[in-house]
């Protein structure tokens, strides 16, 4: 499903469709099937084996669950049975023993379908909720497995809204389907069964409401079904808003901006959406289905009716039981009913999850990967007439051919647009090269277990993540087993372990959302820390102090140069003042390899590298005399 932006559309990141808007259902009159949503049942069709497959692993329990269910329902019919015995029998012939017997008996039917009851609610309720373990589990770590590229043009309140709203909404289907069908079929069977026993002639007065009862619920089920995927795709923008406007960099974005405003009347807006949405949903069909009361409330004085006609034979208990019967049967007819009613609307639920599912990951895992053992990787790394380019497009990189000798550091500098972010996001497979080759001591980086290309190449960019968690608990997730003395000799190698040591709870610190409990640089240097306890021997630093001032900057250069001591270095740079240092530089432009060399050999040679230079110093020179002026 696309979600519902205004004023703008949004097109779906997997099916390629636009938003129409809103539901075109209208209380006055039957609705639209949306096309977006018929597009997309039939881009992803939902066949019921999946369905079934999700039941297949819990065959026992549906199984002991429908016996209780049958069992349940046949000892529940005997209650209009006593009732007629006592009316008829008990009653008028001051029979207290049987009346005793009779009433004794209706006790025990209702504390037998009572316990029954208990255990089937228990079963059910276990089993839906570990098929919806399995589905969320299944959903996350698929997702885990798309490539950057997916969540770069995916909102991530559709991701959010698919793993819980979606499977959220499937749960009543879930849990209830199997063994709601059990049970309404057991009891309408035997019901009708029992009503034929009683009084063919009143049964069949009675099963004349059954063809009107499922026209209407059919419609009700069409009307629903619209405002379901609406329903669903207005929770995914809403989640977008909270994500967007509640986050610590979008409220310090919405307070220097000026637009807090504007974001809450814009979620205000999507809410008021959702309160139509949902009245709309709890009133679809509800005139029709008032209609159907009206005629379920007519049977029963029909009944009293006709066992009141003159040359009737009905004794009055036969007329009571038969009445409790007929509401009886009812009840699993239009639970049958409403069962279909909610599986329609649930299946433009399961499009979206299984059209997640089904998504074949860009980069995938190698069957049978090259063993390659990180503890002794030398690290050189070479990029072998590399081409790349994003979603099908222009190529971004361009026959790269370049070496990088294991434990030597390489700079690649060049214009805004290059193509250096991009290099250096190959190496740990990011993204994957069009054509051409990456490799790491001659094995192709897609020959290599996702795993263990992670411990052998170690990434610091520009925007570190630390999670909403305790420093230790950030630093642990790149070395679980690690202890506090080694954490303290990352942190200060770091140049980091002084602040760490001054704060009143030292290690067990909240970072806050995204790390902002501490600066830029504070933030880079914990992301450094951390790389430091994963130990790389391949390490690829993309723009790491571009966004610092010159003295944060140069802590930061201080802690990275203690990292890239014996490893193989990949830095990507804007600055120029970073890779002087480097034993070698590529200069890229316009997705080519411009040249090669030492810094100090390029910078004397008047190429592309000087001419760069030049450029910077040209802009640093003009920026001095704005601001002089």
């Amino acid at each position: 499903m696309t979600e519902n932006i205004r004023p703008q559309k949004n097109r779906s990141q997997n099916s390629g469709r636009e938003d129409t808007g809103p539901s075109n259902f209208t209380m006055r009159g039957p609705a639209r099937i949306n096309p977006a949503d018929k597009k997309q049942i039939q881009l992803h069709p939902v066949g019921l084996n999946r369905i079934a497959a999700l039941f297949a692993p819990h065959k026992g329990t549906i199984a002991v669950v429908v016996l209780l269910i049958s069992v349940s329902s046949i000892v529940g019919l005997a209650q209009p049975f006593l009732v007629r015995g006592i009316i008829d029998q008990a009653l008028p012939a001051k029979d207290l023993q049987l009346l005793g017997l009779l009433a004794g008996a209706m006790i025990a039917v209702a504390a037998a379908t009572a316990f029954i009851g208990v255990i089937q609610t228990w079963m059910t309720t276990a089993m839906g909720q570990k098929i919806m373990h399995t589905l969320r589990t299944r959903l996350f770590t698929h997702l885990q497995k798309q490539s950057l590229a997916f969540f770069t043009r995916t909102r991530s309140g559709e991701v959010q809204s698919r793993l819980n709203n979606d499977i959220s909404g499937m749960q009543s289907v879930i849990t209830s389907t199997a063994t709601g069908i059990a049970s309404n079929v057991t009891t309408a069977v035997a019901t009708a069964v029992a009503m034929v026993v009683l009084s063919p002639q009143l049964s069949l007065l009675s099963l004349l409401v059954i063809p009107p009862a499922v026209w209407f619920s059919r419609r009700v089920a069409l009307l629903r079904r619209d405002i379901t995927s609406t329903m669903q795709a207005e929770l995914a923008t809403m989640n977008t808003y909270v994500e967007e406007g509640l986050s610590i960099s979008g409220v310090r974005l919405a307070k220097t901006l000026g637009t807090t405003g504007r974001d809450a009347a814009r979620y205000t807006e999507s809410s008021e959406r959702l309160i139509g949405l949902e009245l709309r949903s709890q009133l679809a069909g509800r005139w029709r289905m008032a209609t159907m009361s009206i005629i379920f409330s007519a049977i029963p004085a029909l009944i009293y009716f006709v066992g009141g006609l003159p040359g009737t034979t009905l004794s009055i208990g036969t007329i009571v039981a038969f009445t409790a019967l007929q509401s009886t049967i009812f009840r699993p007819i239009m639970g049958l009913l409403n069962l279909g009613v909610q599986w329609v609307s649930a299946m433009a639920l399961f499009s979206r999850i299984f059209e997640y599912l089904d998504m074949v990951p860009e980069i995938t895992a190698p069957e049978n990967p090259v063993p390659l053992d990180p503890a002794t990787v030398r690290g050189e790394v070479r990029f072998e007439n590399v081409h790349f380019a994003y979603d099908g497009g222009a190529d971004v990189l361009r026959g790269i051919d370049l070496a990088l000798l294991a434990g030597t550091s390489t700079a690649v500098v060049g214009p805004t647009g290059s193509g250096k972010s991009t290099l250096g996001s190959l190496l740990p497979r990011l993204h994957d090269v069009t054509s051409g080759r990456v490799t790491i001591d001659g094995v192709d980086v897609r020959q290599i277990a996702p795993d263990v290309l992670a411990r052998i190449v170690g990434v610091v960019s520009q925007e570190s993540y630390l999670a909403h968690a305790s420093i230790r608990e950030n630093l642990l997730l790149a070395a679980p087993d690690a202890d506090d003395a080694t954490l303290w000799q990352a942190l200060a190698s770091a140049q980091i372990a002084d602040l760490i040591a001054s704060l009143p709870e030292g290690l067990d610190t909240l970072v806050g959302a995204r790390g902002h409990r501490f600066s830029g640089g504070e933030q880079q240097r914990l992301a450094i820390a951390r790389t430091i306890l994963r130990n790389p021997r391949v390490l690829v630093l993309d723009e790491a102090t571009s966004a610092l001032d010159n003295t944060t900057e140069a802590a930061v250069q201080l802690a990275l140069d203690h990292l890239a001591v014996g490893r193989t270095t990949l830095i990507i740079a804007h600055r120029l003042s970073t890779v002087e240092d480097a034993e070698q530089l590529a200069v890229l432009a316009g997705g080519l390899l411009a040249e090669v060399g030492t810094p100090a050999g390029l910078r004397d040679a008047g190429g592309a590298y000087a001419a760069l230079r030049a450029a910077r110093e040209e802009e640093h020179a003009g920026e001095e005399l704005e601001t002089v002026a």
